[in-house]
């Protein structure tokens, strides 16, 4: 069943996806509600690869562009997840949708539970000095979306962290909120990696902004070397 998953999200439009064991998350880790996870035992991540026009268009931070093709990846990854819940129902199992972008918490910016973390668990990717997930082959061009289940699947396994020295995302970041600080698995809390609040002060003021309408800034997701497409060299070059 979780080689069929997978596929079948595949079969939906996303780009990769992967399972992750939840016993960790109920060990401290913020879910809201806190019995969120009461009833499951696993978390699908799906992720969607964002498009290389619309984020190489991406200067000193959103374009009206970006802002458009946030939230119409995000309706393709509800719109995917409706559909995991329902073929795992129709085998007899409990699954719950968390949506690819919905904020809980306001005052501390927090969703249900972090679809980032989920998907470093699931193998995804791992987490970047910007928080983002880096994917292999995407980078952290990627948007996520969880799905919970009790369906008795197999959880894959965190991938090695790779940024090792790089430091463009902290280069680039226009508040200089990144503080190019490695980690071998995850940061125990965002301010190891950032200083959070340059960063969520600088996305609301891009909120604010004509055409946005949403949280996001995107340099740290243009810059990263992991998910650019490679030219392929001419004959002779």
């Amino acid at each position: 069943m979780s080689d069929d998953i997978k596929a079948f999200c595949r079969t939906r439009g996303a780009d990769c996806a992967g399972i992750a064991d939840l016993a960790p998350f109920k060990q401290g880790w913020v879910v809201l509600p806190a019995n969120l996870l009461d009833p499951f035992t696993r978390a699908i991540s799906i992720a969607k690869r964002l498009d290389d026009d619309v984020i190489n268009e991406i200067d000193r931070g959103p374009t009206v562009r970006y802002a458009g093709h946030y939230r119409s990846v995000n309706v393709e990854l509800d719109a995917v997840t409706a559909d995991v819940v329902k073929w795992i129902g129709e085998r007899g199992y409990q699954a719950k949708a968390v949506p690819a972008s919905h904020i809980t918490d306001d005052t501390n910016l927090l969703g249900n539970i972090s679809h980032k973390a989920v998907a470093r668990m699931a193998g995804i990717g791992w987490q970047g000095k910007s928080l983002l997930i880096v994917n292999p082959e995407h980078g952290p061009r990627i948007r996520l979306a969880t799905v919970l289940t009790d369906m008795p699947l197999v959880p894959d396994q965190p991938l090695r962290n790779r940024c090792g020295t790089c430091a463009e995302c902290s280069k680039a970041c226009p508040v200089s909120a990144i503080k190019n600080v490695n980690t071998k698995d995850r940061y125990e809390t965002r301010d190891d990696a950032l200083y959070f609040s340059r960063c969520a002060e600088q996305t609301r003021r891009n909120k604010a902004l004509p055409g946005i309408g949403a949280m996001i800034c995107g340099v740290c997701v243009k810059v990263c070397p992991f998910g650019r497409k490679r030219r392929t060299r001419s004959p002779g070059i």
